[in-house]
C-alpha cells in the first residue's frame, strides 16, 4: 500500500458494526497495521460485557448502540450475521447519508438489499473475506454496488489488500466466492489433519508430520501464486516416471478426493446463496 492512501485511512472515521468473529478479527489486524487511527474508530458488539472487553483490549471506543457509532463515520462496516443485515440497516438508515461508504462481510446479501433499505444514493460494497485475514494473509472477493465509484471500490480494495489479496468479482459470482475462499480454509485444515496422520501412520513424531505438512502445504499454494503455472503442470513437475508420487496420486483419484472437493465447494456454494433468508 502506498504511503498515500495509508495516511488516506488513517484520515478516515472508521464504524465496525459488528466486532464479533469475523468483524473483531479484521479491525485488530487494521489496528496492529497501524492502517486506522484509534482515536477515528467505532465499534459495536451487542453485550455491554463484550464491548467493555474490547475497549480495554483494543483501546478504542466499542459500545452497543450502532447509530452512534454510524454518525460522522467515513466507513461503515456491516459485519453482523446474514440474518441481521436487514435489521441492522433499518435501525442505522436515518443516520447514514449519501458519501459514507457501506461495507458488508455478511454471505448472501446482496447489495440491493442495502441500497433498497436505506433508500439513499449511499455507496455499497460486498465483501466476502476469509479468517486467515487474521494473519495477513487472507483472501477476500469484493463486489460494489450501483452507487460505488472506481476511487471507492479501490478504497475498499485498499483495506482488505492489507490482510492478505482481492479480487473484484461481479456480483452473481459472490456466493462462489464464499463457497470457495471462504469455506475452502476448513477444507484445507481437513486436508492437513489427514496428511499429518499419514505421517503419525507411517512412523513420523506427530509435530513433525504436522510441520512437514502445513510447510508443504503452504509451499505449494505459493508455487501456484508466485510461479503462475496451472495447478496440473506443477503437479506434473513432481510425479516422476515410475516413481512414488504417481502411486499416491492413483490412491486420490481411486478415492474420488477430486471430485469430492469439487462437491464439497458447490455445497457450499449452495448454502450461501440461503443463508440470508433460511438462517
Amino acid at each position: 500500500m502506498s504511503t498515500d492512501l495509508s495516511s488516506s485511512l488513517s484520515s478516515k472515521k472508521v464504524a465496525v458494526l459488528g466486532a464479533g468473529k469475523l468483524g473483531g478479527m479484521l479491525l485488530q489486524a487494521w489496528m496492529r497495521e497501524g492502517l486506522l487511527s484509534k482515536e477515528l474508530v467505532r465499534a459495536t458488539v451487542r453485550h455491554p460485557e463484550r464491548a467493555r472487553s474490547l475497549t480495554e483490549q483494543l483501546h478504542i471506543e466499542v459500545g452497543t448502540d450502532n447509530t452512534k457509532a454510524v454518525s460522522g463515520a467515513d466507513i461503515i462496516f456491516v459485519c453482523v450475521k446474514p440474518q441481521t443485515v436487514q435489521e441492522v440497516i433499518e435501525e442505522i438508515r436515518p443516520h447514514v447519508a449519501p458519501g459514507q461508504i457501506v461495507i458488508s462481510v455478511a454471505a448472501s446479501v446482496p447489495t440491493s438489499q442495502i441500497e433498497n433499505t436505506l433508500a439513499k444514493n449511499v455507496a455499497v460494497v460486498r465483501a466476502m473475506p476469509n479468517t486467515p485475514c487474521g494473519l495477513g494473509a487472507g483472501m477476500t472477493g469484493l463486489c460494489k454496488g450501483r452507487c460505488v465509484s472506481a476511487e471507492q471500490i479501490a478504497l475498499a480494495c485498499s483495506l482488505f489488500d492489507v490482510v492478505g489479496r482481492t479480487v473484484v468479482v461481479d456480483e452473481k459470482h459472490m456466493d462462489a466466492v464464499t463457497g470457495l475462499s471462504a469455506s475452502g480454509p476448513a477444507f484445507i485444515y481437513i486436508i492437513l489433519e489427514s496428511l499429518a496422520e499419514a505421517g503419525v501412520k507411517v512412523g513420523l513424531p506427530r509435530d513433525t508430520a504436522t510441520l512437514l505438512a502445513a510447510q508443504m502445504t503452504m509451499g505449494s499454494a505459493k508455487m501456484v501464486l508466485e510461479t503462475g503455472d496451472h495447478p496440473a503442470q506443477l503437479k506434473d513437475s513432481v510425479t516422476t516416471p515410475a516413481g512414488c508420487t504417481i502411486d499416491g496420486i492413483l490412491e486420490l483419484e481411486e478415492g474420488k478426493l477430486r471430485v469430492t472437493l469439487i462437491k464439497a465447494v458447490v455445497k457450499a456454494t449452495q448454502r450461501a446463496k440461503e443463508l440470508a433468508y433460511n438462517g
